[in-house]
């Protein structure tokens, strides 16, 4: 799969030692451009539809979260690629689908670019109405528990669930029922069946979903037409329920 990228750099050198790697080892990428500053980075990503944007940390006159900070739809994966190992929290809320450190590292480079290909593998086949899950169906009870006994779902009838707050909607084809009892309870409870947790405030049935729209995250639309958005940290564990 070919992956059109950029290069956000400042330091000349730096630039053309990955680009040199880029074109030694991982050649499934299509550079379209490099940039030395925010500025240009933000006129090439707008300019173009990009896969992957490899971008540097430090840089004049801000640094690579401010370049994020305006680009709030993004739809491209980061990879930052920078000297210094402090900002790997900042990255990993930032959502990077990786981040290498100076000198770079031929097998760590390489493992990024795989680990985007196979996202956007799986994003591009998720484009279509109808998804293919490895899961043929689910077959179980659920027990909720009510003031006055308990209530029996059928697993399969539950589209998605939803955090409010210490309680929990659950969402049926065609009704909703509020339970005292968290997101993450659930989750555990759900643990054998196909629901993926999407969202730290939602958790779906994935043969319910019926169509998945990029972006940073993404979203996905649910068989009643509910679309649920998906976080970026989610987002290859999601895509892994698909075939």
């Amino acid at each position: 799969m070919s992956l059109n990228a950029i290069i956000v750099e400042d330091e000349a050198n730096s630039r053309e030692i990955l680009r040199n790697y880029i074109a030694k080892y991982c050649t499934s990428i299509n550079l379209l451009g490099e940039a030395s500053s925010i500025k240009e980075a933000k006129i090439l990503i707008e300019a173009n539809k990009l896969d992957l944007v490899f971008l540097d940390v430090e840089m004049p006159f801000g640094n690579a979260f401010d370049l994020l900070d305006q680009l709030p739809d993004r739809t491209f994966e980061t990879v930052f690629v920078t000297a210094y190992d402090h900002y790997a929290k900042d990255a990993l809320n930032n959502h990077a689908a990786y981040y290498l450190t100076k000198p770079i590292n031929i097998d760590e480079l390489i493992n990024a670019v795989a680990y985007v290909e196979n996202v956007r593998e799986k994003e591009a086949s998720l484009e279509s109405e109808v998804l293919s899950t490895k899961s043929n169906g689910v077959e179980g009870k659920l027990t909720l528990p009510q003031q006055d006994g308990f209530q029996v779902l059928n697993i399969a009838e539950i589209l998605y669930c939803k955090a409010d707050d210490n309680y929990t909607e659950i969402y049926l084809l065609n009704k909703k029922i509020l339970v005292s009892k968290t997101l993450k309870y659930f989750e555990d409870a759900l643990n054998e069946y196909p629901f993926a947790r999407v969202h730290k405030s939602f958790l779906v049935n994935v043969n319910e979903v019926v169509k998945y729209r990029k972006g940073k995250g993404g979203s996905v639309v649910m068989s009643n037409g509910k679309e649920v958005m998906v976080s970026a940290s989610k987002k290859k564990e999601f895509l892994s329920y698909f075939n």
